[in-house]
C-alpha cells in the first residue's frame, strides 16, 4: 500500500488550512490524501450523537476536497484515542503529516500547542505546520500586476543547514528540501549561520584577520556539502547563503518570502521531555510560511 500525505482535522481554521495544503502536496507527490480526525473517548448520553456529527463533518470535508482537488484520491478516517499519540502513529505510516497551528499573522508565525509539540517529538516522519489562513496563492510569486496568484511560479523553498554539526549535515534534510524544490520548480535557498569569534564582538583586532577567513571557510564548506546534491538535482536553481550570526535569526530573515521552510530535528532520547532544538523552535515561532520539520539521526 503506498504511503499517503496525511492531515489532522479537528474543525479549526488552522486544521482546515493544513488539510488544503496537504491536498496540494498530495497532488505534487501523486499520492493519496488521508484526512484524520481523532476523537478523545467520550461517555454520556450525547456521546453517540457527537460521534455521528463528527463523522458527518469528516465525510463532508472529504467530499469538498474531492471537488476542489479532483486529481487527488481522498481517504477519510476517524479514530478514537489520545490525539497526540494517534497523530504520531498516523505520521509513522505516512509520507508526511500536515498539522494546523494557530497563527500570529503572516510575519509572526505560529503558536505551537502541546499536541503539535508531542507529535513532532514522537515521530520520525516529516511534519509540516500550516497556519490558519494559508492559501495556495501565498506560496506563489505575485503576478505581473502584483496580485496574488496560484498560477505563477512558486516562491523559494528555504532550508536551514548546520554544516558544523560534528555528525555532519543531515542528508535526510537535504533530500527532503531538494525534492520539495524540484516538485515545485522553485529556487532552493540553503541558509547557514555561523558564529564569529568571541573577540569580534568587542572590536579586538586579530592578525591575520580571522572573521573574513571564518566566512570564507563556511562558504567553501557549504559549497562542498551541496555539490553532490546539485549533481543529483541539476535542474534546480540553488542559492547558497552563509551568513555571520546566530542560526535562528539568520534563517528567519531568509525565510520571509518562502513557499516552504525546511528545518531539521535531531532524534534524541532525552530524560528531560520534548526537545526540538532552539533553531527549529524559533522558526516555528516566527515564520509565517508552512514549516516542514524533518527528523534525522
Amino acid at each position: 500500500m503506498p504511503r499517503t500525505v496525511t492531515a489532522g482535522l479537528d474543525g479549526s481554521p488552522e486544521s482546515r488550512a493544513a488539510v488544503e495544503w496537504a491536498a496540494r502536496e498530495a497532488a505534487l507527490r501523486d499520492l493519496p490524501l488521508r484526512i484524520l480526525h481523532v476523537r478523545e473517548p467520550e461517555t454520556g448520553r450525547d456521546a453517540a450523537g457527537a460521534a455521528e456529527e463528527w463523522a458527518r463533518a469528516v465525510r463532508e470535508s472529504a467530499a469538498g476536497l474531492r471537488l476542489r482537488h479532483p486529481a487527488v484520491e481522498v481517504l477519510a478516517d476517524q479514530v478514537t484515542g489520545e490525539p497526540a499519540r494517534a497523530l504520531a502513529e498516523a505520521a509513522d505510516g505516512a509520507e508526511l503529516l500536515a498539522l494546523g497551528s494557530r497563527g500570529l499573522g503572516r510575519l509572526r508565525g505560529f503558536l505551537i500547542g502541546s499536541t503539535g509539540l508531542s507529535v513532532l517529538a514522537h515521530t520520525t516522519r516529516p511534519v509540516v505546520l500550516v497556519r490558519a489562513g494559508e492559501q495556495a496563492a501565498d506560496e506563489h510569486q505575485p503576478d505581473p500586476s502584483g496580485v496574488p496568484s496560484a498560477a505563477t511560479p512558486f516562491r523559494p523553498v528555504v532550508v536551514g543547514l548546520d554544516i558544523d554539526d560534528p555528525e555532519g549535515p543531515s542528508q535526510t534534510l537535504l533530500e527532503f528540501a531538494f525534492d520539495a524544490a524540484a516538485r515545485r520548480g522553485a529556487v532552493l535557498r540553503v541558509v547557514h549561520g555561523w558564529t564569529p569569534p568571541p573577540y569580534a564582538a568587542y572590536g579586538i583586532p586579530a592578525e591575520p584577520p580571522v572573521v573574513p577567513s571564518f566566512g570564507r571557510r563556511a562558504a567553501t564548506l557549504l559549497t562542498k556539502v551541496l555539490r553532490p546534491w546539485r549533481q543529483k538535482f541539476p535542474d534546480i536553481e540553488v542559492s547558497e547563503a552563509s551568513r555571520p550570526g546566530n542560526a535562528a535569526p539568520v534563517l528567519v530573515d531568509a525565510a520571509r518570502d518562502a513557499s516552504l521552510v525546511v528545518v531539521g530535528r535531531r532524534v534524541r532520547t532525552s530524560p528531560y521531555g520534548i526537545h526540538i532544538g532552539h533553531v527549529t523552535h524559533a522558526v516555528l515561532r516566527h515564520v509565517g510560511a508552512p514549516v516542514a520539520v524533518v527528523a534525522h539521526r
